[in-house]
């Protein structure tokens, strides 16, 4: 059976919104390079957020969901460049900018197979059960690709220019996949995470997908 076959990620690849984009980002690979140790990871699971003014429905859910700040400044920059953010004080969580200058977008990386690397990835996941949990979730994800914050937040994976001791490249599928499953984005607390967001994208049946739970004051039950 053929691989499939990838090309790196251009910035025009990017320029949509994170919704329209974030599908395309399925079954790409994104190979860092830190403290002189390459990790790939071929990405399973993702979800869009916009940031105000991005879109014709306001994302309650975004981190931009108020304007800009120091935090997710990123978000609001060019295309390509990866938003690195700390989820609860300790998992450092990367998200794929897109859109144009000025209009902030952000792809959260929230699932994926490490297909190179696996023993820095088990090192820097020591509570990993198995090779498919090594990535499996967010943070996850972080830990494995060696991506901190805040020292990696802004690292170009488009250029692949040297940023911090670190290297990020992304490559995407020549021809997107045919089919990806989406719905509600997982654990988003509120409207955000409600069936009015259809904004997580994934490969169905992949075993490195997270497991959906819903956000608070979001599922069906509340």
């Amino acid at each position: 059976m053929a691989l499939p076959e990838l090309s790196r990620a251009r910035r025009e690849d990017l320029a949509g919104l994170p919704a329209d984009v974030a599908p395309r980002l399925l079954g790409g690979h994104l190979t860092t390079v830190v403290g002189g140790e390459t990790v790939t990871v071929r990405l399973t699971e993702v979800e869009a957020y916009h940031g105000l003014g991005t879109g014709h429905i306001a994302d309650p859910g975004s981190h931009a969901r108020m304007g800009p700040t120091a935090r997710n400044a990123t978000m609001w920059g060019e295309p390509g460049h990866l938003y690195v953010y700390l989820s609860h004080g300790i998992h450092s969580c990367v998200n794929v900018v897109c859109g144009p200058v000025g209009v902030a977008g952000g792809i959260l990386l929230r699932g994926g197979e490490v297909i190179e690397g696996a023993d820095a990835a088990a090192r820097r996941r020591p509570a990993a059960r198995s090779a498919r949990d090594l990535a499996r979730g967010p943070g996850r994800l972080g830990d494995a690709v060696g991506l901190r914050h805040p020292v990696h937040d802004g690292i170009d994976a488009i250029a692949g220019d040297p940023w911090h001791g670190a290297i990020a490249r992304l490559r995407l599928l020549t021809e997107p996949l045919a089919e990806v499953a989406a719905g509600p984005r997982v654990g988003v607390a509120g409207a955000a995470g409600t069936a009015a967001f259809p904004w997580r994208f994934w490969i169905d049946g992949d075993p490195t997908v997270s497991a959906f739970r819903w956000g608070r004051g979001a599922g069906p039950l509340d």
